[in-house]
């Protein structure tokens, strides 16, 4: 008996889906697991969320796209870049196969008379793929940007910090490397990458001394006092090229005596060189214009110039001591402020009178700062009387101090107002010039004449010509 040959069966059993129960091949299921058994319902391992809508959207939620699911706030980076690059690379196939049924004719589309296969392309695939691209980004942003104000605030760095340059240029250079960048150590940057400085900032002064030979050069000094009480003055050399430092001397024990200053003064010449000095620009005091007087006379090739800054606080300086309602008004006023600012409960209670506004103005130099304070107190005229008068102040401890009615009694004085409006006439034009001469957004030599001169004009004005007043 012959035996019926058994035909191999053709089909060939289907391949099991990568979500179905008891074949879940998707990598994403890796970082999460089934809650009832099925697909539809899976819990994240970092942070158990529960996400419905399956391993799609699973994904989703670790690559953190918040694209109707919430992102995951405890996956590992690793994990939430493969799983974007996985959402990505999904995205462009997708969009190649719309491409292809477009222009196979699969697809059926709108025909608007203009439409080709680039412009369907960009517009079925481009949307969806920037709009993952730019709510990642976005959040990575705001991650790195919250790191970055952290390092600001527990470092103590200047918020103006951010507008340099070199903090702008260091991102760029560090979103080029890509992922991956390893920050410089510690040790790094106080020996490899400071030695780097230092020589690249030699080579840069080589090239300003180049210039002072060319052109001549300005040594400005610049004097300051530290927390020490020590009396500290900077030394700049200035040129057509541009300003650099050039050294600090500890000058408490020589800026008493004009021959010590000389001296020092001297020898700041003799390393920049005689021949490329054009003028010394010091403080007027008259141990430093005696010293100025001194150099001219040994080095016949330079002139010594006063600062001009400098000139003008002094002239503020000699208003405040010599004319008597500017002194009497100017001690009246550090009264209200000093009052006011040594009492947190009265600070409060004049911010709402003033709107927030503050009494005292910084300023660059000493006796300006006088000044501008008066016309901050002016400014806030209203605030103040409505202060002085209200009930807060009158159920304070401090309105019946005999202070506190001092300085009551001098914000209601009428006469108070008008004088620091007199004051503020005879100043006012000064404190224009020495904005004008102490800015460094442009040089001043060629407008100092001219604007002293108008500052004359308009004082004299002010007062209708009188010289008495």
């Amino acid at each position: 008996m012959s035996s019926i040959p058994v035909q191999a069966s053709s089909s060939v059993p289907p391949k099991p889906q990568k979500n179905a129960s008891g074949s879940r091949t998707d990598i994403a299921w890796k970082h999460g697991v089934s809650v009832d058994g099925g697909t539809r319902k899976i819990k994240c391992n970092y942070c158990s969320k529960v996400v419905i809508g399956g391993v799609y959207r699973l994904k989703h939620h670790l690559a953190g796209t918040q694209l109707n699911v919430e992102a995951c706030k405890s996956v590992p980076d690793d994990v939430r870049v493969q799983m974007w690059e996985i959402l990505k690379s999904s995205q462009r196939k997708k969009a190649v196969e719309d491409e292809d049924e477009v222009v196979t004719g699969k697809r059926p589309v709108e025909d608007d008379g203009n439409a080709t296969p680039a412009k369907l392309f960009k517009k079925k695939g481009g949307s969806t793929q920037s709009t993952i691209n730019s709510i990642f980004k976005k959040n990575l942003r705001e991650e790195a940007c919250d790191e970055i104000a952290s390092f600001f605030y527990n470092n103590a760095i200047a918020f103006n910090a951010a507008k340099c340059e070199e903090f702008q240029k260091m991102f760029e250079l560090v979103s080029r490397h890509g992922l991956g960048f390893k920050a410089p150590s510690y040790h790094e940057i106080r020996t490899k990458y400071l030695n780097s400085k230092m020589e690249e900032t030699k080579k840069i002064i080589e090239e300003h001394k180049l210039a002072w030979e060319k052109t001549g050069c300005t040594i400005m000094s610049d004097g300051w006092i530290d927390k020490r009480r020590r009396t500290i003055l900077n030394f700049l050399v200035n040129s057509p090229k541009g300003t650099v430092f050039l050294k600090s001397i500890d000058a408490s024990h020589i800026t008493k005596t004009a021959d010590a200053i000389f001296k020092m003064i001297d020898d700041i010449v003799e390393d920049v060189g005689e021949k490329n000095v054009v003028q010394i620009v010091t403080d007027n005091a008259a141990n430093y214009k005696a010293a100025g007087t001194m150099l001219m006379e040994k080095r016949k090739k330079l002139y010594w110039t006063p600062c001009a800054a400098h000139c003008i606080d002094l002239m503020l300086e000699d208003f405040e001591k010599k004319i008597s309602v500017h002194s009497e008004t100017i001690s009246k006023g550090k009264k209200i402020t000093q009052f006011i600012y040594s009492k947190p409960s009265l600070i409060s209670l004049l911010q709402i009178h003033t709107k927030g506004k503050d009494l005292v103005r910084p300023a660059v130099t000493r006796f300006a700062t006088s000044y501008l304070t008066l016309g901050c107190l002016m400014e806030n005229k209203g605030g103040l009387i409505r202060m002085f008068t209200s009930y807060e102040w009158t159920v304070t401890k401090f309105a019946k101090t005999s202070e506190g009615k001092q300085v009551e009694e001098v914000v209601m004085d009428k006469e108070f107002w008008k004088d620091i409006v007199i004051c503020c006439k005879g100043a006012y034009p000064l404190i224009k010039v020495l904005r004008l001469v102490d800015s460094d957004e442009m040089p001043a030599m060629g407008l100092i004449y001219e604007a002293m001169d108008q500052a004359k004009e308009k004082i004299q004005a002010s007062f209708n010509g009188v010289q008495r007043r």
